[in-house]
């Protein structure tokens, strides 16, 4: 009787710098996958080759993804392993069509993101409403791990704990939500929303472009705007209005860490060109009428432009630069205009309705999406909770930073994404009350989830700790979920990607949380609630 044999996919990254740099991490879970499999009776068959002029093994394009799987048993189990972010839209075409049990799993490292592009990859297999069981492990030696994959290899499924998960029942709202998504629902099918966006979904997120159709039902369009626009118009920016920016930002007390060679460090000519990238992105917002814009910067711009986080950062904040028109007259002065980073328009949509719903209840409006990074129990012992890493990369808010502007520092953005280096918007996240949500597309219906929670404080030591553990060129966020443990999130969540925005007390961010919910319900979106109840 032959061995049952399992075949194994594994997505890597358009950039062959970023292949080639992660791809031992990825081996190495490979190896740790292939042993419990083994020990479980089971054979493992890589469906694509390690490619040794490229020295990695990952599939670098959707072409590649296409043509590991036209060959392949259409009824095969498939397990999709990451170890590292990865580009979604190389396996998914294949996976669209597959009819055998699919499993993705993900290693549990900070250093090497593989449940970051995992989760990715399962926010794009529910968009595309392909069946898939999904796991994750420190080691492939746990109990919960090998449990769960036990089940799997019998019967081609895994059920997780997703009791945390219950539909939002508006009419338990206080009148207050109830009147203000009334209000803010009106408003928006009457006055029209436009995300603008700049390059649709060139980093393979299928679960980041939401249909037209359902948009259109809201009263939210979109403007499909070119990244060469935007490069265009960053070069129509004058110096002096670029230094003007530079100026305001270290007045405010922002720490810029130069050095050089420019292709390692940061410059100041790199931040410069940010600045007019900062005012081009504001022209433009303006010149369209964008309520909310994002850009999409880690494909093309990335060989023409420094890092757009730091523009990110600036435009999601209330207190920001001014940005002058082409006739001198400031954009929208004392007002964040939401960003949503690597264009992920579902992230568009919450911001917009974050901002609209925090300035009417007086809550702080700034915004921000994270990477559900990593997570790890306190090494300190401050805390008894299980705290996530929430961390992105760069584009938060400076309100949401301890000390604010004078708590924000930039560094360049690490080489293997970012050939032209730029400044990233450090901070360490301030303690406080959070709303989090995530809208999320199945089909061509949009879903959201959002809970409270807050931000915790650590020790300097800990903090250090993991950010070390990550990337510390980035922001980074101590995050507890109220009522949501970890398992939980990671078996739920259909994205990379968390929207986060702080309230001013618990009994505030329930109502923010509250409020958001109705109006997304109001517009058509299916809303749960997730943790601690409403």
């Amino acid at each position: 009787m032959s061995t049952p044999e399992i075949l194994l996919f594994a997505s890597g990254d358009l950039r062959e710098s970023a292949n080639q740099t992660c791809w031992a991490a990825q081996a190495e879970m490979e190896t740790a996958l292939t042993k419990v499999l083994e020990e479980n009776g089971y054979a493992v068959k890589r469906a694509h080759p390690f490619k040794a002029d490229k020295g990695h093994g990952f599939l670098a394009s959707q072409r590649e993804g296409m043509d590991a799987f036209k060959d392949i048993d259409p009824n095969a189990p498939i397990i999709v392993a990451e170890a590292v972010w990865q580009y979604s839209h190389h396996v998914l075409p294949g996976l669209m069509h597959h009819e055998g049990p699919i499993l993705t799993v993900a290693n549990w490292s900070g250093t090497w993101p593989g449940l970051v592009g995992m989760l990715n990859l399962n926010g794009s297999l529910t968009k595309a409403e392909v069946p898939y069981s999904t796991l994750w492990s420190e080691n492939f030696e746990d109990d919960f791990f090998k449990n769960k994959l036990s089940d799997w290899l019998k019967t081609g499924q895994i059920s997780h704990d997703l009791s945390h998960v219950k539909p939002f029942q508006p009419q338990n709202a206080s009148s207050q939500s109830q009147q203000i998504a009334d209000e803010l629902s009106k408003k928006i099918l009457q006055d029209k929303i436009i995300l603008g966006v700049f390059d649709e979904g060139c980093m393979g997120m299928y679960n980041a472009i939401i249909p037209d159709a359902p948009l259109a039902k809201m009263g939210m369009f979109k403007e499909r705007l070119s990244q060469s626009t935007l490069y265009y118009e960053t070069q129509c920016v004058e110096e002096a209005e670029a230094a003007s920016v530079f100026s305001w930002l270290k007045e405010k007390g922002m720490k810029f860490h130069f050095g050089s060679p420019p292709e390692t460090d940061l410059t100041e000519t790199q931040v410069l060109e940010q600045c007019r990238m900062y005012i081009a992105a504001c022209r433009l917002a303006d010149d369209f009428g964008c309520d909310a814009i994002g850009i999409q910067y880690q494909q093309g711009l990335k060989d023409l432009l420094p890092a757009s986080d730091l523009v990110e950062g600036m435009l999601n904040n209330d207190d920001r630069p001014d940005a002058p028109d082409r006739n001198g007259t400031p954009i929208r002065p004392g007002k964040a205009i939401v960003h949503f980073n690597e264009v992920d328009e579902c992230a568009g949509v919450d911001g917009i309705l974050t901002n609209l719903v925090h300035r009417t209840l007086g809550q702080p409006v700034e915004t921000t999406l994270h990477d559900i990074r990593w997570g790890d129990r306190d090494h300190s012992n401050t805390h008894d909770d299980f705290i996530w890493v929430f961390e992105i990369s760069g584009a938060t808010p400076p309100a949401h930073h301890i000390d604010g502007w004078q708590g924000t520092e930039s560094y360049r953005q690490p080489p293997m994404y970012f050939r032209l280096g730029g400044g990233t918007m450090k901070g360490v996240a301030k303690p406080g009350e959070i709303i989090w949500s995530r809208i999320y597309v199945v089909g061509e219906d949009l879903h959201m989830d959002i809970g409270v929670g807050s931000v915790v404080s650590l020790p300097a030591a800990e903090t250090k700790r993991r950010s070390e553990a990550t990337t510390p060129e980035w922001p980074i966020m101590h995050a507890v979920l109220d009522g949501v443990g970890r398992d939980q999130l990671m078996a739920s969540h259909k994205a990379n990607h968390i929207q986060v925005a702080y309230a001013n007390s618990k009994s505030d961010a329930i109502e923010a949380a509250t409020a958001k919910a109705c109006l997304a319900t109001k517009l058509g979106i299916t809303v749960n609630w997730c943790g601690t109840q409403q």
